[in-house]
């Protein structure tokens, strides 16, 4: 939803930021893979050990960096083909990191098997999420809806940590449970939106006969 309806406002922050970074030197997949590395490293190093604040901000500082590696790529006249595969893969990568750093967190630090259980549902459910809308475009469908994406996901899944970390209690159970619901929300309107397209697919194809 967020790419839908603020993707805009972040556009105009951080093209300026993308175009100096691109005059500089650097490529689109070099921050690609940078902003991954430090994200797995922060997100595997930092919520096993308990520091939640600290994860937090590391893995969404980190994080931002999807944003720049876009600004880049226009910036550039349009990104490349390798480029637009790397970028999903390394988002799967950090995406996966945080799920499960948070899981160990829960499992070793907070001995909570409920939410270590939630935490991987959500890892799960995060990665057929993905595939679903990769696997429509490929088969020539559209899967572009649902409540909670990767931007959601790391917004609610990082509120909940770093508030746990501040002393807040149950935080993270509220944002992980949250996470669960919404992202089965997610699926189930994209396999809908997808039997749609699909549907809809020999009535376009009439159309444009």
């Amino acid at each position: 939803m967020l790419n839908i309806f603020a993707r805009a406002s972040f556009d105009r922050v951080t093209d300026p930021v993308g175009a100096w970074l691109a005059r500089s030197g650097l490529s689109p997949n070099t921050i690609t893979v940078v902003g991954t590395a430090g994200a797995v490293l922060g997100a595997l190093w930092l919520f096993p050990t308990g520091h939640l604040v600290a994860g937090t901000f590391v893995v969404w500082g980190f994080a931002m960096f999807d944003l720049l590696d876009g600004a880049m790529a226009r910036a550039t006249g349009g990104g490349t083909p390798f480029g637009t595969v790397l970028d999903a893969t390394c988002d799967r990568i950090a995406d996966g990191a945080l799920m499960a750093g948070l899981a160990w967190y829960a499992f070793v630090v907070a001995e909570n098997l409920p939410l270590a259980g939630a935490i991987l549902v959500c890892l799960v459910l995060a990665q057929v999420t993905s595939y679903i809308k990769a696997r429509a475009e490929a088969t020539g469908l559209t899967a572009n809806v649902g409540v909670v994406e990767r931007a959601e996901r790391l917004i609610i899944a990082l509120t909940g940590a770093g508030l746990t970390g501040f002393g807040i209690p149950y935080a993270l159970d509220v944002a992980i449970w949250l996470l669960v619901v919404l992202s089965l929300v997610t699926v189930a309107q994209r396999i809908v939106a997808v039997r749609r397209s699909a549907a809809a697919g020999p009535e376009l194809t009439e159309a444009g006969a």
